[in-house]
C-alpha cells in the first residue's frame, strides 16, 4: 500500500517536469520555422507510435490486424469518414478471422 503513494508522487513529479521544463528553456517566442513545425507534429507522431502496435495486436492475430489496418488506409484514402473507416476495418478483421 505504501508503494502506491510513491508511484503517485513519482507520476506527479514527472508530469510536472514535462510541463515546466519547456517553460524554463523557451522563455521567448520560438522563431525557428523548423522547430515550430517539429513541435506541431509531435502529438500526431506520439499518438501514431502508441496506437500502431495496438492496432496490429488487438485482434490476437497480427495477420488480421495488418489486414484491418490495410483496409483502414485504403478506405481513408478514398475519403471515407471516420465511422466508415472504423466500420470497414472492423468488418475486415472479422471476415479475415473467419477465413484465416
Amino acid at each position: 500500500m505504501h508503494n502506491t503513494y510513491i508511484y503517485i508522487l513519482v507520476m506527479a513529479v514527472v508530469t510536472y517536469l514535462v510541463r515546466v521544463i519547456p517553460l524554463i528553456f523557451f522563455k521567448n517566442e520560438i522563431k525557428s520555422v523548423f522547430i515550430k513545425s517539429f513541435l506541431h507534429y509531435v502529438p500526431y507522431v506520439t499518438l501514431s507510435v502508441m496506437t500502431f502496435p495496438a492496432i496490429i495486436t488487438a485482434s490476437g492475430n497480427s495477420l488480421w490486424g495488418i489486414i484491418g489496418f490495410s483496409v483502414a488506409i485504403i478506405v481513408s484514402l478514398i475519403k471515407g469518414s471516420l465511422p466508415l473507416v472504423a466500420s470497414c476495418c472492423c468488418l475486415a478483421v472479422y471476415i479475415s478471422s473467419l477465413i484465416f
